[in-house]
């Protein structure tokens, strides 16, 4: 099975590199896809990683629109799956062989990361979110998804030459959750680690709060 790992970043200069290389000690291509940063992420990439391939948006487009260009490529150039990651270390690259050997089942189409099994050192209010948010998606995905805002997953072409997104942002991921869901993919789940070290995270809480309200009701109604 050909496969990439597809990291969207944004002013990841501190951790890009070492996620890098210890993704690739692991024989996997990795696509890049910085969503107009303004540190020294993409020189980073450029001088101590150049086997990597970098896209570039010229401005902050999202976190969604940087995973639809690295998704792009990914079926432009063959790959039979792809692994998406945070570009923040938040992902431990060891874990990556847990969802390649869940994925050799054909049923299983969709694998995403599951941290609730390990929740000591997840902030109070990311744990709450995300256990709220993992109940809605799974009543629209009408199939249960313990971690549904989990960025570490593993998805299958087949899934993403189906899907068809309509957004742009932090939401683009539950999208795919349900998008997939209703066109019939099984969608598993794996417990990964959870690695917090006080990093900030790029989600603006009001504005992002309040469009992914906006979406889960929309897709509450097409039910």
């Amino acid at each position: 099975m050909k496969i990439c790992v597809v990291i969207p970043a944004y002013n990841e200069e501190n951790t890009i590199a070492d996620l890098i290389k210890r993704i690739r000690i692991q024989g996997l291509d990795v696509i890049i896809v910085d969503d107009g940063s303004s540190d020294n992420s993409c020189k980073i990439v450029k001088d101590f990683c150049p086997e990597v391939t970098l896209i570039r948006n010229p401005v902050n487009l999202g976190k969604g629109a940087s995973l639809l260009k690295g998704f792009q490529y990914a079926i432009d150039y063959g790959y039979d799956a792809v692994i998406t990651m945070d570009g923040d270390g938040q992902h431990d690259p060891l874990d990556i062989p847990l969802f390649i050997k869940l994925a050799q089942d054909p049923d299983n189409a969709l694998i995403i990361g599951n941290r609730m099994h390990k929740t000591k050192k997840m902030p109070l209010l990311r744990l709450l979110t995300n256990k709220f948010m993992s109940w809605l998606i799974s009543i629209v995905a009408k199939q249960k998804i313990p971690d549904s805002q989990c960025g570490f997953r593993f998805i299958k072409n087949k899934v993403l030459k189906a899907v068809v997104l309509n957004t742009a942002k932090f939401e683009t991921e539950s999208e795919i959750l349900i998008q997939a869901s209703r066109l019939g993919f099984k969608i598993e789940s794996v417990p990964i680690n959870t690695i917090y070290a006080g990093e900030k995270s790029s989600i603006n809480p009001f504005i992002d709060t309040v469009r992914f309200i906006r979406f889960i009701f929309k897709e509450l109604f097409r039910l």
